[in-house]
C-alpha cells in the first residue's frame, strides 16, 4: 500500500472512531470476561437491534445512570429496622448501587460500550475501597450484584480495580467462613435460619468467581450442612416453622437457588446435594410449588414466634399480614428454571418474562430433569 493510501486509511478510521463515540457507538468489539455465573454471551453488531425488550429496557436504565455518582458507604444496615429508623433509609438507597453496577455490567455484555465498564469500574473502586464487612448477612445479601459485576467485567477491568475487588470478596467470602466454622455444632439460631442461607450464596457465590479451590470446598461444605440444618424431613425449612410465614420460605430459598446457580458453572449439581437424612434444595422447591401455582393459600406470620413480625405487620408494611401473594416468588422460581426446567412452567404462571437482569444474564432455562 502507498504512503498517501495508508495515511487516507488511517484519517478514515480515525473519522469514523470519532463519529462512532458521537453517535454512543463502541468503537472496540466486547471483550471477554470471566462468565463464572452469567452464561449470556455478547451480542454481535447485527443482533442489536432485535434484542429482547427486556434486554433493551435493561440497557436503557443503565445508560440512563452512567453520569451517577457512587453512593458507597462504610457502614450499611437495615436488619431489624423500619424505614426512617437508623441508617436505614440511607442504606436502602446506597444498596442499589449494587443493583446497577450488576446491570451496568451486563449492558456492557450486550452492547461493548465501554461507558459500561467504566461505570462498573467507577463502583467498583467506590465501594470495595469504602466498604468495611460487618458480616450481617441480611445488611450484606445485595453485595451478590456487586460479585456479578465483577464477575462479568473481571478480565477487562483496570488492573487496580481487579486487584482492590479481589482483595475484597476474598476477606468478605472468608470472613463469613471463619465466623460460621467458629460456631458450636449443631448450628443454631441465626447460624441456621434465613441468614445461614445469605452466608452461603456470598461465600459461594465468591469463591467460584474467584476459583479459590480453599473457599469452594468451603461453600460446599457449608451449602450441605445449611440443607441439612435448615430443611426439614417434610422439606419445610427451619424459618417457615419460626415464622409461620412463605415469605421466609422464599428467603431462605432463593440465596441457595443463587449458590447452586454459581455451583452449576463449574459442573456441579447442589440442587440434588443431599444432607445426611436425605434432605434437599429441591424438595423444599417442590413443596413451595403448590403454594406458588395458587392451589394452596397461606395467611402469612399468623403464629409467627418472632416480636419483630409483628412490628413490621403494625407499621402495615406489605406483606406481614393477609394471604400470601405467589408473586413474591416470581424470581426464586425464574432462578430455579435455570437449574431445572422443570420448574419453567411455575416460573410462566407467575410471570411471562423473567426480571430484566435474569432474562439478559441466563436467558434459557435449564433442560428439564426428573428427580
Amino acid at each position: 500500500m502507498r504512503t498517501g493510501t495508508r495515511a487516507a486509511v488511517h484519517c478514515t478510521a480515525i473519522l469514523v472512531a470519532m463519529l462512532a463515540g458521537l453517535l454512543g457507538w463502541s468503537s472496540t468489539t466486547p471483550a471477554h470476561a470471566a462468565m463464572n455465573f452469567c452464561a449470556a454471551p455478547a451480542l454481535q453488531s447485527g443482533e442489536r437491534t432485535d434484542a429482547d425488550p427486556g434486554e433493551r429496557a435493561l440497557v436503557q436504565d443503565a445508560f440512563a445512570r452512567l453520569n451517577d455518582a457512587p453512593r458507597a458507604v462504610a457502614r450499611l444496615h437495615t436488619e431489624g429496622t423500619l424505614p426512617h429508623q437508623g441508617i436505614h433509609d440511607r442504606s436502602a438507597e446506597a444498596k442499589q448501587d449494587f443493583d446497577w453496577m450488576r446491570n451496568a455490567a451486563l449492558a456492557w455484555r450486550a452492547t461493548g460500550d465501554q461507558r459500561f465498564l467504566r461505570y462498573v469500574a467507577r463502583l467498583l473502586d467506590a465501594w470495595v475501597t469504602t466498604y468495611q464487612p460487618s458480616f450481617n448477612p441480611i445488611d450484606e445479601t445485595k453485595l451478590d450484584g456487586l460479585i456479578l459485576a465483577y464477575d462479568l467485567t473481571a478480565s477487562a477491568l483496570p488492573v487496580k480495580t481487579r486487584n482492590a475487588t479481589i482483595a475484597f470478596l476474598r476477606r468478605l467470602a472468608s470472613g463469613y467462613v471463619e465466623r460460621i466454622d467458629s460456631q458450636p455444632r449443631p448450628l443454631q439460631h441465626t447460624f441456621a435460619n434465613n441468614w445461614q442461607s445469605h452466608r452461603v450464596k456470598l461465600i459461594a457465590m465468591a469463591a467460584f468467581t474467584l476459583d479459590d479451590r480453599k473457599l469452594i470446598d468451603a461453600a460446599q461444605r457449608l451449602f450441605v450442612e445449611q440443607v441439612g440444618t435448615n430443611i426439614a424431613l417434610d422439606s419445610t425449612t427451619r424459618d417457615f416453622d419460626e415464622r409461620d410465614a412463605l415469605h421466609y420460605v422464599t428467603y431462605d430459598l432463593q440465596p441457595l437457588v443463587m449458590a447452586a446457580l454459581a455451583a452449576r458453572r463449574h459442573n456441579r449439581n447442589w440442587l440434588r446435594e443431599r444432607s445426611a437424612y436425605g434432605a434437599t434444595l429441591e424438595r423444599a422447591l417442590d413443596w413451595l410449588v403448590p403454594y406458588a401455582l395458587g392451589r394452596t393459600s397461606h395467611q402469612e406470620f399468623v403464629h409467627s414466634r418472632v416480636p419483630f413480625d409483628e412490628t413490621r405487620r403494625a407499621a402495615g408494611l406489605r406483606g406481614f399480614s393477609g394471604a400470601w401473594d405467589p408473586s413474591r416468588a416470581t424470581e426464586l422460581f425464574h432462578l430455579a428454571a435455570r437449574l431445572n426446567g422443570r420448574y419453567q412452567p411455575v416460573a410462566l404462571h407467575l410471570a411471562p418474562v423473567p426480571p430484566p437482569w435474569l432474562a439478559v444474564c441466563l436467558p434459557l432455562p435449564a433442560r428439564s430433569s426428573e428427580r
